[in-house]
């Protein structure tokens, strides 16, 4: 177990914040804008405990880590998985259904950020999305996996479909908005920033 910083949000482990009622269950991507939101409404009776963020590079193993995960929380009136559908097909939803635990309704945390009717309104299919959290950690989570530090030639393969990187801001920081236009450029790509805040991360949190 380690304690949750932003040094380790891209880490292994289980990050406790005391003790309390209700337990969520999250995705390390979204540990700072969940830590965040508890010191601005005092969430004093909320235990958070991420998953590792690179498992949204493995998608189907998603739901199998948060099952395990689940199997091993014990004392809570109440618990919340703080990810959204994130390439399970479906899977996570069905497993939260059957335990009786509530999830974020939404594909995947581009949605829900922007807020997912938003999002579906849009369509946007030529659009290639940054959170605050990517724009952090752009090289760890794409460049790198893709093998673009290897073979930066790969990248038309990969990108030469997408228009537009758009960065969905959860915060007003001049320096990440740099990061992201940054990565915009080295994926030959036009930048676009929307400033979303917390979207419905907020709602669904404050709901359970």
């Amino acid at each position: 177990m380690v304690a949750l910083t932003d040094e380790t949000l891209t880490e292994n482990g289980l990050a406790p914040m005391g003790r309390g009622r209700i337990l969520v269950l999250a995705c390390g991507a979204l540990a700072h804008e969940i830590l965040a939101l508890v010191r601005l409404n005092g969430w004093d009776h909320l235990d958070l405990q991420c998953l590792p963020a690179i498992l949204h590079n493995h998608p189907d193993r998603i739901t199998g880590a948060v099952e395990a995960a689940l199997a091993k929380a014990a004392g809570y009136d109440r618990i919340f998985v703080a990810y959204a559908d994130c390439g399970t097909g479906g899977e996570l939803q069905a497993l939260c259904d059957r335990l009786g635990v509530t999830m974020i309704a939404g594909p995947h945390c581009y949605a829900f950020f922007e807020g997912v009717q938003t999002f579906e309104d849009r369509g946007e299919v030529t659009a290639f999305y940054l959170t605050d959290f990517l724009a952090r950690q752009f090289d760890a989570f794409v460049w790198r996996p893709l093998g673009l530090d290897r073979h930066p030639e790969l990248r038309d393969m990969y990108f030469g479909n997408y228009e537009t990187l758009v960065y969905l801001a959860q915060t007003d920081d001049a320096a990440l908005t740099a990061k992201a236009a940054a990565c915009a450029d080295r994926l030959g790509l036009a930048f676009e920033r929307r400033m979303t805040g917390y979207g419905d991360l907020a709602t669904a949190l404050a709901k359970a």
